[in-house]
């Protein structure tokens, strides 16, 4: 993971608080995934959403981002698990490529785990991000 400091804005952190709870007494993904990923928004940086910078990944966010090695491009809305559909592009923060990108700014490099090890990914645009146009609820 890249080792910048993330931001999230505080309704962010207070429905994450709750998913977390939820994740880990229905074990929806590894505990481990789930307590780095809790660790990392302990340290982060909490924003109202009113003065979230346009260029940083929050949820509901849809963001264009390259892998590095294949540079292979994807689009994807970084959702809450229980609306992710990779059918329709949507990612849940509890898995690898949403937990790397939450938080993140565009022109960011984050190591996602696979199983054959480590795949780093450029986060080229947040094409749409809620905060920005004035849906600081999604």
């Amino acid at each position: 993971m890249s080792s910048q400091t993330i931001m999230i804005t505080d309704h962010d952190r207070r429905r994450l608080g709750t998913i977390f709870d939820r994740a880990y007494a229905e074990g929806m993904a590894p505990w481990e995934r789930l307590h780095r990923l809790e660790m990392e928004l302990d340290h982060a940086v909490g924003i109202d959403g009113g003065d979230v910078p346009a260029d940083v990944v929050t949820m509901n966010s849809i963001v264009r981002i390259v892998d590095l090695e294949s540079g292979e491009d994807e689009t994807y809305t970084l959702v809450y698990p229980d609306h992710a559909d990779i059918t329709e592009d949507k990612i849940s923060v509890l898995a690898p490529i949403g937990q790397a990108i939450l938080g993140r700014r565009e022109g960011e490099t984050v190591a996602v785990a696979v199983p054959s090890g480590e795949r780093w990914f450029k986060i080229e645009a947040v094409q749409f991000q809620p905060e920005r146009s004035g849906q600081r609820h999604l």
